[in-house]
Parts: C-alpha cells; structure tokens; sequence
C-alpha cells in the first residue's frame, strides 16, 4: 500500500536502539488525535491457560496482528502483542478495514479455536478528552525488525473501556475467514537455560508514571541487562529444531477451512521438515541461508516491551531474579509501582513470518505455562489490596 501522510506519521518517530530508553519520555510522540486504538483478548484466557491450552491462547493472540496488516496491507504498523490478545493503532481512514478485520478474526477464533474474543475500536480523542494520552516510539530490535512502544495511560483505558463493554466490534457471520498469512505457530516450548522463565508486568502505582517510576523501569532493565544476553529467552541460534505437530495443526487452521485443510497440512509439514533439516544440518537451500535466519529469529523476537508499563518474558537466574523482585517489592510498598510475576520452565514463541526469504519476520515471545496471563491476574490482585 503506497504511504499517505496519515501512514507516514508512525515512520517519523525515530528508532532508539538501547531498551533503557522506553524509560526516557524523549523518545514517545504523541498519536494525531483522529488515529484508533485497534485491541482484543480471549474472554477467561486465565481458565483456557488452566485447561492447558497456552500455544492456543497465543496463536489467537498473534492472530490479531496478522488479521490487521494483512486486512490493512500496512505491515509496519504500530502494533504491541500481549500474549492473549493485542492492541494496534492506526488512521481513522483504515477503521472500516480494521473493523472488518477484528470482527472475521473474533469468529476465527470462536470456530477455530474454541476461545471468545472480544474486540473494540478506540478513538485517541476520546482517551485525551478523559485527561490521558496515547505516545509511540520505535525500539529497534534488530537492523530488519522494530516494535512499537506505548505510554501515557491511553492504552490501558482502552483495554478498561473495551472489558467494560464500550466501543465494541461484533463478529462477522459464521464461517468468515480472516487473512492471516504469515502467521506460524511452528516451535516447541524453548526450554530454560538460566533458571526460570520469567513473565514480568510492571505499571505505575498510586504515584502516577513520573520520575520515580522511569527510575524503577531503568533499574529492572539494568538487573535483567546483567544476564547474558539481557535475559533473551531465545538462544542466540534460535530455539532447537523439533517438530511440533500441534503447532502445525494450529498453522493449518489458519490456513485453511475445515474440509480443505489436507493439502495445507501436508504442505506446512514438508516445510517444516525441510526447514528442521536444514537447520541441523546446517544446510542453505537456494537463497535461504539457515545461519543468518536462526540468527534472525533470535534477534527479531520481542520478549521485552513497553506498553503503559513494562512487560517482559526473560529467562533468569534464581539470584538475579531475587534482585529484581526485590526491587519491585520495595516500588510497591513506597507507592510507585505494582506488578505481577509468573515462573515456568520454558517460553512459547508464536511467529508471523510474510516470506521465509526476507528478514524482517517476527517472534512473539510469552511464558509457556500461563506467561503474561498469569502475570496479568497478580497484578490485578495486587492492584486491589490496599
């Protein structure tokens, strides 16, 4: 789609490369006041994670996203993944499309899936017509891959007003597809080598988002900075080649409605196996160079981001992790923060990948036995103690 002055907005924000900077208020620009808030999560995603069904819950999350750019044909938009759900943001001249998108995405995912999404479209006026703001920036993740990062309240509201039923997207009729090309759901749980896979929420407690809280965010990412690799979950030649066939099953979903979904299956199975062998072998095949997309994998992945608070999936050590509860438990008793933890053993990474031959494929990256979901509900607890 040929860029237009609304769509070029989100290309002006400049790229700050170092994550420490999603603490620094110099990096966010204010949204134009006619752009949307694009969002959605699984209804009781907590209950479907105690089912045992994490991969899925992620893979209706990532869907979102897929749904937007390939409703939208924009794939650098302004998007951040939440593990059970998402939230986008774009011109008010793409609300239809996306309207169109979240409301095929939402029966995909009732059909497909078993799960309930809910979904809403946004205006940025009415978030600062409440007194708050919605700001971007660009963390560059990689020299192909960039993530969009979110302050100021704007976001949060938005997830408050859509659970509280307000500017809702109904459903499409049964049996309506969503594109989700791209999306890949191919990898085992990444097991971890550090300790304990770590799923961190952190927002503003009741002093508000200023100085002392941008001091707790840059203290966190420091501790985390001291692991090796800044705690990336992902090793840096990507997570091991094994075959996962319920992964494969989720792709073909996506891929095809029931009754055709043979041809796909086969198809994303020899794929699968094609890319697998290469990968232990360390075979390229033609222009596919298995080296540099292993390490593309690793580098593309967005296990920490910013949206109204800090939220990452690390894999840590037990001493290092101490440190870093340690602080956040002092930040709450002193009023600037609140938070939820969750442990696990591995992480889960869910993918949109538009070509195998191009770089700029992205990872999603959450805990493997409840991830954010479940850091999600202990910082709702701890929100309401006293």
């Amino acid at each position: 789609m040929a860029k237009t002055s609304e769509t070029r907005f989100y290309d002006s924000v400049p790229l700050f490369d170092a994550f420490e900077g999603v603490a620094d208020e110099t990096n966010y620009r204010a949204l134009p006041d006619d752009w949307m808030l694009a969002l959605a999560d699984i209804v009781n995603s907590t209950g479907a994670i105690a089912e045992g069904r994490y991969k899925t819950v992620n893979m209706a999350g990532a869907s979102v996203i897929s749904a937007l750019m390939n409703g939208l044909d924009e794939k650098s938009m302004p998007f951040v993944f939440g593990g059970d759900g998402a939230l986008a943001v774009l011109p008010a001249s793409m609300a239809e499309r996306a309207k169109a998108a979240l409301a095929a995405v939402k029966t995909w995912v009732l059909e497909e899936l078993g799960l309930e999404l809910r979904a809403a479209l946004v205006p940025v006026r009415d978030i600062r017509a409440d007194g708050l703001d919605m700001r971007v920036a660009r963390f560059k993740a990689s020299e192909e891959v960039s993530y969009a990062m979110f302050a100021g309240g704007g976001a949060s509201w938005a997830e408050a007003a859509m659970k509280a039923g307000r500017y809702q997207v109904e459903a499409a009729p049964p049996g309506t597809r969503p594109d989700l090309t791209g999306l890949s759901c191919r990898w085992n749980p990444i097991q971890s080598r550090h300790g304990s896979i770590a799923s961190i929420i952190t927002v503003p407690g009741e002093k508000g988002s200023g100085p002392e809280f941008q001091a707790l965010i840059a203290d966190i990412v420091a501790l985390t900075d001291e692991e090796e690799r800044h705690a990336h979950p992902v090793p840096e030649l990507g997570p091991e080649p094994r075959f996962s066939t319920q992964g494969i099953e989720a792709e073909a979903r996506a891929r095809a409605p029931h009754g055709r979904r043979l041809l796909a299956r086969l198809w994303i199975t020899l794929q699968t196996l094609a890319l697998f062998i290469c990968f232990r072998m360390g075979w390229n095949l033609g222009t596919f160079d298995t080296t540099r997309y292993r390490r593309d994998l690793a580098n593309n992945t967005d296990f920490r981001k910013f949206d109204d608070g800090l939220k990452m999936t690390i894999d840590i050590s037990a001493a290092r992790l101490a440190l870093i509860e340690a602080r956040l438990r002092r930040a709450e008793a002193a009023g600037v923060g609140r938070y939820g933890l969750h442990q696990q053993d591995s992480a889960l990474m869910t993918c949109i990948v538009p070509t195998p031959m191009s770089r700029d494929h992205m990872h999603f990256v959450d805990g493997a036995s409840g991830g954010y979901a479940v850091a999600a509900s202990k910082l709702k607890a701890a929100l309401a103690r006293p």
